[in-house]
């Protein structure tokens, strides 16, 4: 009933291109680096993991729902 067909699609696309066109770079731009950003932390971490003690001590009060 409501569907989207091609043209309808191409017609919002370009609407989008005019209203948007001049953030778009900025915004690829800033994405790319989140990206980036968010592959290096996963690497960091995939790294550090094989230092990480298991037999290491828990905290000794982990009741965070305690009453004054």
């Amino acid at each position: 009933m409501m569907g989207l067909g091609g043209l309808e699609l191409v017609i919002f696309g370009f609407i989008v291109l005019l209203l948007f066109g001049s953030r778009l770079p900025s915004l690829m731009r800033s994405m790319g680096a989140s990206v980036s950003e968010f592959k290096k932390g996963i690497r960091e971490d995939e790294e550090g993991t094989d230092d990480v003690n298991v037999d290491s001590p828990k905290p000794k009060n982990t009741d965070l729902t305690r009453k004054s």
